[in-house]
């Protein structure tokens, strides 16, 4: 009678390594005759959409809350989802879960979720409230989204409308400049003082534009995609300009605070909160700061308020309003009343730097317009003497 009953149990185990064999292999790209890859080649290594990450979150909380089970609530969210990508992503989760691993694992074996998400849905696995841990992380992002939005409407189209200004400086120089030169010795005349200078400019510029051109966009893409170099040049720009550091502080303890109150309020201890709450400013200098502050708080018996204040470089209000909360046993309240206010501080600032960034732009337009006037139009303007005098008028 056991070995009936074992038969049937192997077969299932049999069957179900197959699969997650055969799913595996279709995620490194290798795959069956006659079977398609699940992902295109440029998926591989792509992460989640955050739009569709936020729907997801959302979708999720509200399956969980009615208690649909998170494979079934996968199964359902995906079924007809217009994305393949989604679609074999949630898949690939569901199948994970399918085998008894934890969801914060099947999410993190599939590849396509970054640390911090993987951090808070472990934790809410952990809390037992796995529904209120996805509410939360929609809540977040849709905030990170806004911020996000807010700085590329402060940076991206200033930085467009001045680069497009070089390069129709550059083109005023390669086109305009050097046909009023040409014109100018055809009549057999000199240039005058101011048409020489602007004259000598068009031939440097000919010379270096490549260069000039080449070095902007080089030094962008180095600025977006190396993260030292990026960090390196905040931290300059930080040191020197009050208003920025103010902005990427606060965004930055936001981030970290908003994470804290989503975890704490949720029932994770305070030390496990702060591990998985730096996991998201990791690659800046807070994340090492609030990892060893969490560590001479939980190996020493050092207030947390106290490790804030002095391992970190939070603003004094985070350590001393955590210290009320330790004292009084209002550390949730404490830390929702930081979030609240990191946030309407943060708006305020990203409003200000957006002002000034346009008032900066406004005046770099005004200089790089001045710059194209007097070296295409006025050369064209002291050209009617001399071509008048070429001609004996």
């Amino acid at each position: 009678m056991k070995e009936t009953e074992a038969a049937p149990q192997s077969a299932a185990q049999a069957a179900l390594a197959a699969r997650i064999k055969e799913k595996n292999a279709s995620l490194s790209g290798h795959h069956g005759p006659g079977k398609k890859p699940l992902f295109a080649k440029n998926e591989k290594n792509a992460k989640f959409p955050q739009k569709e990450l936020i729907k997801l979150c959302r979708g999720m909380s509200s399956m969980l809350r009615a208690n649909i089970n998170t494979a079934d609530a996968l199964k359902y969210y995906s079924n007809g989802h217009p994305s393949p990508f989604v679609r074999a992503t949630l898949k690939v989760v569901r199948d994970h879960i399918d085998t008894g691993q934890p969801a914060h694992a099947a999410f993190a074996k599939s590849g396509k979720f970054d640390d911090k998400f993987i951090s808070l849905i472990r934790a809410g696995t952990d809390a037992g409230q796995l529904d209120q841990a996805f509410e939360s992380i929609a809540g977040r992002l849709k905030k990170e989204a806004e911020f996000k939005s807010k700085m590329r409407k402060a940076t991206l189209m200033p930085a467009c409308i001045i680069f497009a200004l070089i390069m129709l400086f550059i083109g005023a120089q390669l086109r305009i400049i050097p046909e009023i030169e040409k014109i100018i010795k055809d009549v057999g005349q000199e240039p005058d003082a101011l048409s020489a200078i602007l004259f000598k400019m068009s031939h440097i510029t000919k010379k270096i534009w490549v260069l000039v051109v080449g070095g902007i966009i080089g030094a962008v893409m180095t600025f977006l995609m190396v993260e030292k170099v990026r960090n390196a040049v905040i931290y300059f720009m930080m040191a020197r300009w009050r208003l920025l550091r103010k902005l990427v502080m606060g965004m930055r303890q936001l981030l970290f605070l908003g994470t804290m109150d989503m975890l704490h309020s949720n029932g994770i201890n305070l030390s496990k909160a702060v591990e998985i709450s730096a996991e998201s400013l990791k690659g800046t200098p807070m994340y090492d700061e609030l990892i060893n502050a969490g560590k001479r708080y939980l190996e020493t018996g050092l207030p947390f308020s106290e490790a804030v204040r002095k391992f970190t470089s939070c603003d004094p209000q985070v350590s001393h309003l955590i210290s009320i909360g330790e004292r009084s046993s209002s550390l949730a309240a404490q830390l929702k009343l930081l979030t609240n206010m990191y946030e309407e501080d943060v708006d305020q600032i990203v409003s200000e730097f957006a002002q000034i960034v346009n008032i900066f732009v406004l005046m770099a337009a005004a200089i790089l317009i001045t710059m194209v006037f007097i070296g295409a139009f006025l050369p064209i303007f002291l050209m009617g003497p001399k071509m008048m005098n070429g001609q004996g008028l």
